[in-house]
């Protein structure tokens, strides 16, 4: 019965997202991820503690109002947002790796709501910001992130021996980190192909892809540590079979912003 919801709900959304995604560009692409991300915004809330409507719906409307300021500012087209964001990373990494330990840091829930500003609102900024530097790369820090998970699942089924969060997500290992790593490597050099990169850029996209994959692995595990803390298994049941919108992009929220830093790297 799972897989079948998965299946019916995948063929559903799956047009969709792909056409808001490489059918859109501009205002339109912004205002269509700027909705995705308002309805992880709505489960954030959640997860931070705020079960009932009004105060979920004003954190969306909060984070509603910051999307229009920075649109209607042009600082979206600026990396300070960014910059703002891989801070805020840097603090949820050392609470992820300290779990369960100061969890009384960040456990009341404005603290909670204030890290689904610096996740979300960078994120969406990562995302004009790399459409509008093209199409392609924004295929490739999709491809990135699935292709991760994608390695990281087989290897870590087939050669998984040390936890790498077990406090936090016990079926993730290192093995399955390197296996995601090595899967993306051999994605950069693909890709790089495919656009005809010089040997030297080929090198540079390969390397890149790394600190990439490995933030987006932190993604993943700063949403379960928030989930685990509030008892919860998904972060909604708005797709079914899938759980919610934060269950399908938490490691994007991580990788996005990260690789439009890096990527003025590449030439």
């Amino acid at each position: 019965m799972v897989l079948r919801q998965r299946i019916l709900t995948a063929l559903v959304m799956a047009p969709l997202a792909l056409l808001g995604l490489f059918g859109l560009s501009g205002a339109p692409f912004a205002l269509f991820t700027g909705a995705v991300l308002l309805v992880g915004a709505w489960e954030w809330a959640n997860l931070a503690g705020f079960m009932r409507q009004a105060p979920r719906l004003a954190f969306v409307g909060f984070c509603a109002a910051a999307m229009a300021l920075l649109w209607g500012t042009g600082i979206v087209h600026q990396p300070w947002p960014l910059w703002l964001g891989m801070l805020g990373w840097l603090a949820n990494l050392y609470w992820v790796v300290r779990y369960p330990h100061h969890n009384t840091q960040w456990q009341g829930r404005t603290t909670r709501l204030a890290m689904g500003l610096w996740v979300l609102l960078p994120c969406w900024v990562g995302f004009v910001q790399l459409r509008s530097d093209g199409a392609e790369w924004l295929l490739f820090v999709l491809l990135l992130v699935w292709v991760a998970d994608i390695g990281a699942y087989f290897a870590g089924r087939a050669f998984g021996r040390r936890k790498l969060a077990v406090r936090v997500s016990p079926g993730k290992s290192w093995e399955g980190v390197y296996g995601g790593m090595l899967a993306v490597v051999l994605l950069a050099w693909g890709f790089a192909q495919w656009q005809g990169l010089a040997a030297a850029d080929t090198l540079r996209l390969m390397a890149l892809a790394l600190p990439v994959v490995l933030i987006s692995v932190l993604g993943d595990l700063f949403e379960s540590m928030l989930k685990r803390q509030r008892g919860l298994k998904d972060s909604s049941h708005l797709l079914p079979g899938h759980g919610g919108v934060l269950d399908r992009i938490d490691s994007l929220t991580a990788a996005i912003p990260l690789f439009v830093l890096l990527r003025p790297w590449l030439g």
